[in-house]
């Protein structure tokens, strides 16, 4: 029988399965796991529970799009989002869906609950409808200005800008996000959740609970303070989720059964028992780790509900910021968009939790990417440091003492220095504040380095063999601890330097200065650094070129001579633009050019380069063009582009494309430094 008295229940917040996962989600991940196996390291009962978040009209949008059921989708999505979390060594006790019979089971008995304390009630009200798609509008299919700060492209729910939340009939300018025609107001009857009859519980709460960072409780109270709305729990069909009781075309909002993910996953951590489920939860000590995008959600509806169910309430609610890359949103066009695949295909896992590691805190903070910084501090302190230290000691106690260590050099300064770092260390992983726990355990690794170099055991081996084994027994004793305290960053790095130690299942309990008489195993490199890479070069050297003059091809009747200016040269092109503009329309254009194409002669006139264009199915085409000078380069994201000479047919090898009025290669889009390019009022097609 499973004891709960002193369990603590972790969870992170559920990602939706209609896509992959990314290295902003795995902020929250990495950083959740990174406490539980630190929690685990000091041999606390730890469940750490997650689950995809699979109901809502994306899902069966997406699923629609792709001639799938819902079901599906969410099946390939559950399996790769699981694949992701392996690779990256992150490790639930239970990782679950919300599409499961637990989950219904839990969203129907809280429902129940809240209901019959007089805190869900019915009301008639106007929704979003578009008449295009014939179906109710939810929140993530309208868009338009937020009625309380005017941002553009606004959701229905929620603004990214400000953080308000709002219905989507109060937007401005609204559209469909799928047909982008305009919506009209609709009345339909729905469920209501009486928050606002929840305010003072939640202000007392919040304000009680000194777990919680203040960053986020001042502007969860503020929140409050400008007044609580009641809450629409439910979504009218068609609408992939939990039918509601009793009704024939209301479904729950995703937002009701998504939090209840978390039980249900413990549900199935406890062999899909609920009611052992439900005395669980509410016997334990309930953290979630979520990022500052759901505060409102984490922090009044969810705890309104638990409240309102007789369940009990979260003791910590830790919220992480966005990740920028470079200083940046996550972009595509820039080539700073990484999947957790694409990630791993030049990157280790393991570089990632350690850099994740080094910048996260307690606090409330968004975090850069900062893709110098992070092979830096791969190459001089995870290699150079830590790596290092470990490598060197044992492959030196190897090669002079066949691996053994006796008695240990009892050197009381920096043991004890050590220790008082291993303490602060400790305390630092308990508030959440790894950053500074890494940097405690790379001054540890200093230590060691420092006293190994100071001793030069390679000269005094040849005068004092003894003294010399003594201290190679203190610097090994220092790896075994450095291995204990990086294990919750770093599991395969601890995992493979405690086989070379010859130790294993180490615990907290067994950090200290006790190991002797004891024979290491075979050295190997742990870590490797970031090399180099080979910039990836894009074949075309493409400017900016403005037209000068146009003039009819002497030989043929569908081509033009046009005269170019590239900013530091003159050049000339022979293009087929006669069926599709005039003289007039295209002197002064600022086109696209490739600069480095073989030269040849079309019906008797040399073209020094080719101009590019847009091409539909249908046949039109659209010149390329910017506002750009003459003489700028033009790239494809971080691309560089090649001088060396290509042909014709090598340029007709590449697929180019052109969508929604910009152009892209392998998801990298065409800039400027200064301005994007374009291709005019043609419809998507490929670049030629």
């Amino acid at each position: 029988m499973v004891k709960f008295k002193e369990k603590i229940i972790i969870t992170s917040a559920l990602p939706y399965a209609n896509g992959p996962l990314h290295i902003g989600h795995l902020v929250e991940y990495i950083q959740t796991d990174i406490f539980v196996r630190f929690l685990r390291l000091i041999d606390k009962d730890i469940v750490y529970c997650c689950a995809d978040d699979t109901h809502g009209t994306p899902i069966g949008i997406k699923a629609k799009e792709l001639g799938i059921k819902p079901e599906q989708l969410i099946a390939r999505f559950f399996k790769e989002h699981q694949e992701d979390f392996k690779n990256f060594h992150i490790k639930f006790d239970s990782y679950y869906t919300t599409n499961s019979r637990e989950n219904k089971h839990f969203s129907d008995l809280i429902f129940e609950k809240i209901k019959k304390k007089g805190l869900i009630y019915k009301k008639e009200i106007e929704v979003t409808y578009c008449e295009n798609c014939k179906r109710t509008l939810p929140d993530r299919y309208v868009k338009g200005k937020c009625p309380k700060c005017n941002a553009p492209d606004q959701y229905g729910d929620v603004c990214e800008v400000c953080n308000a939340t709002y219905k989507t009939v109060d937007l401005i300018d609204s559209y469909c996000t799928i047909c982008k025609n305009k919506p009209v107001r609709k009345k339909s009857e729905h469920y209501f959740f009486k928050l606002s009859a929840l305010s003072g519980f939640l202000e007392k709460w919040i304000k009680k609970n000194k777990n919680l960072q203040q960053e986020t409780k001042n502007f969860v109270l503020n929140w409050i303070k400008q007044g609580l709305e009641d809450w629409n729990i439910s979504r009218d069909g068609p609408y992939f989720g939990f039918k509601i009781p009793n009704e024939e075309n209301k479904y729950y909002y995703v937002w009701l059964d998504a939090p209840i993910g978390y039980i249900s996953s413990l549900a199935n951590y406890l062999n899909n028992d609920t009611k052992k489920a439900e005395k669980a939860w509410n016997n334990s000590k309930i953290i979630h780790f979520i990022g500052k995008d759901i505060t409102y959600f984490h922090f009044l509806f969810w705890p309104a509900m638990l409240h309102a169910a007789d369940f009990k309430l979260p003791e910590d609610i830790v919220v992480h910021g966005f990740l920028t890359v470079n200083n940046e949103k996550m972009s595509k066009s820039r080539g700073t968009f990484f999947t957790a695949k694409d990630f791993l295909k030049k990157y280790d896992a393991e570089h990632l939790r350690y850099y994740y590691a080094n910048v996260l805190s307690k606090k409330l903070a968004d975090i850069d990417l900062n893709l110098n910084e992070f092979k830096e501090r791969i190459n001089n302190e995870l290699v150079g440091n830590l790596g290092n230290f470990c490598y060197r000691i044992t492959s030196f106690v190897n090669k002079n003492f066949n691996g053994e260590i006796k008695n240990i050099d009892n050197n009381k300064t920096i043991i004890n220095e050590i220790n008082n770092r291993i303490n602060k260390i400790k305390d630092y992983y308990n508030d959440l504040n790894f950053n500074a726990a890494v940097n405690g355990i790379l001054q540890i690794s200093d230590i060691g380095n420092k006293y190994f170099q100071k001793n030069e055991p390679w000269a005094l081996i040849k005068k004092d063999k003894k003294k010399v084994q003594e201290i190679c027994a203190l610097c090994v004793n220092i790896a075994k601890n450095l291995n204990i305290l990086i294990q919750p960053v770093l599991p395969k790095f601890s995992e493979e330097l405690q086989k070379q130690l010859n130790l294993k299942e180490l615990k907290w309990k067994d950090i200290g200065f006790e190991l002797k008489n004891h024979k290491i195993g075979k050295e190997k490199l742990l870590v490797r650094k970031i090399e180099e890479s080979k910039e990836e070069l894009f074949p075309l050297n493409l400017k900016v070129a403005k037209i000068a003059e146009v003039k009819d091809h002497p030989n043929a009747d569908k081509l033009y001579v046009i005269q170019i200016n590239l900013g530091t040269e003159k050049r000339q092109l022979v293009a087929g633009l006669k069926d599709f503009y005039n003289k007039e329309e295209l002197k002064n254009k600022k086109i696209i050019v490739v600069t480095n194409l073989k030269r040849a002669k079309l019906r008797n006139v040399e073209s020094q380069g080719m101009l590019l264009a847009a091409e539909d199915n249908k046949g039109n085409v659209g010149l390329l063009t910017t506002k750009s000078e003459p003489g700028d380069e033009v790239k494809f994201g971080n691309l560089k582009n090649s001088n060396k000479e290509i042909s014709f047919d090598n340029f007709k090898k590449l697929k180019i494309t052109a969508k929604n009025k910009k152009v892209y290669f392998n998801d990298l889009e065409l800039k400027t430094d200064k301005d994007t390019v374009s291709y005019g009022n043609i419809k998507d097609g490929k670049v030629c």
